[in-house]
């Protein structure tokens, strides 16, 4: 026969009550402890990173500028006459060859004043003519006594005149050949022109705007600016001075960055130093020419100037990835032959693609974390492994 339960109230079960609460949790931890041992044993287990070895490349150090391209040759075609346009002969935009006719202005006018000038010519040879004649006349005359002397000083005096006559004639048609020439308007040298800002049947003249601009393109100047420091440096690398450096056999060799990013696939040389410091930028000026045979430098374009060293140099480099910074500066997490992690301050040079020049802190072959860094910190254990691409291979 089934006795009926009764709820107990575990305050009226006295010691009894407590010892099986202290053996229940006894238990409970019992069956705890597998778990807390199972948690332990995986924070005993290194982390995996990846490792890269630090490694040595020939590098040719360089100085990088901020340099303006100039053209060689660049000027504003303005007529040198006042007329009419009659012709464009030239497309916007296109290249042209020194003496390349570009505008025609009409040429009647000038044509006619020319004529003209050669009618006052022969005018004043004739007159020069008949002064000759009288003046020979008086002579003779004077020698007869048959003339005063004043007649004959006239007759010489109106010769002068007439003679100076021709001699204005003759200046005037030269001056009047010259705005005829004027009126036909051609490449002072070779380039590229821009935008025609006139059209034809306007009246142009030298007060006018100019017709069109144009700008020699190869070879082309690109300018830039050294500090003190900088160029000081340069000479003493070079061991020229500021005169003899732009005509040095070792004038060091000039790059430039397109703005695109593109570096140029030419090398430039040095063809100007100018002759001071510049009191308000502390800054000296220099000019580099560059063949610019694809036309890839444009007049007025900025562009990235670098300058090279004669001779390259053994650098050690590693990946950028493995760099990291805080307040006191660059380090990066060696693991050393005991595969535990060091914490290494270097100091750092210029970036060459993914890579980064290490100047003090590390040695070639030295293995370095570049993956897993959020996982480790310095003084633990890592199970490293090489990554898969190695720098420098």
């Amino acid at each position: 026969m089934a006795l009926p339960l009764k709820s107990v109230d575990p305050s009226n079960c006295g010691p009894a009550w407590a010892i099986g609460k202290q053996f229940a949790l006894v238990f409970c931890l019992a069956i705890a402890q597998p778990s807390l041992a199972q948690e332990g044993q995986g924070d005993a287990t290194p982390p995996k990173v990846s490792i890269a070895a630090a490694y040595t490349q020939e590098i040719t150090d360089e100085a990088v500028f901020i340099g303006r391209a100039e053209a060689i040759d660049k000027v504003d075609i303005v007529a040198r006459v006042n007329g009419f346009l009659d012709s464009q002969d030239v497309e916007d935009g296109a290249l042209v060859q020194k003496d390349d006719l570009l505008f025609t202005i009409e040429p009647d006018l000038y044509e006619a004043t020319l004529e003209a000038r050669k009618a006052d010519l022969d005018r004043a040879e004739a007159n020069l003519e008949l002064a000759r004649v009288d003046l020979a006349r008086k002579e003779e005359l004077y020698k007869r006594d048959a003339t005063p002397e004043s007649e004959r000083d006239i007759a010489r005096a109106n010769e002068l005149v007439a003679e100076a006559e021709v001699k204005a004639a003759k200046a005037a048609i030269q001056q009047a050949e010259l705005d005829l020439s004027y009126t036909r308007i051609q490449a002072p040298f070779a380039g590229r022109i821009g935008r025609v800002t006139t059209s034809v049947g306007d009246v142009v003249g030298p007060n006018n705007p100019a017709l069109v601009n144009l700008v020699s393109e190869a070879p082309i100047y690109v300018n830039f600016s050294l500090n003190e420091k900088q160029f000081t440096s340069i000479l003493e690398t070079f061991n020229e001075n500021a005169a003899s450096l732009s005509e040095s056999e070792q004038s060091p060799n000039v790059h430039v960055t397109l703005p695109n990013g593109t570096d140029l696939d030419e090398t430039g040389k040095i063809v100007f130093v100018d002759n001071r410091i510049d009191p308000l930028t502390g800054a000296i000026t220099m000019r580099a020419e560059f063949d610019n045979t694809k036309r890839l430098i444009l007049d007025g374009a900025f562009l990235s100037v670098h300058i090279e060293a004669l001779e390259p140099t053994l650098q050690v480099l590693i990946p950028q990835a493995a760099l990291q910074r805080d307040q006191r500066g660059e380090f990066v997490l060696v693991v050393n032959d005991k595969q535990m992690v060091e914490q290494r301050y270097i100091t750092t040079g210029d970036t060459v693609g993914t890579a980064i020049i290490v100047l003090d802190g590390l040695r070639e072959g030295e293995s370095i974390i570049v993956e897993g860094l959020q996982r480790v910190r310095p003084g633990v254990a890592v199970d490293a492994v090489v990554a898969s691409e190695q720098p420098g291979e």
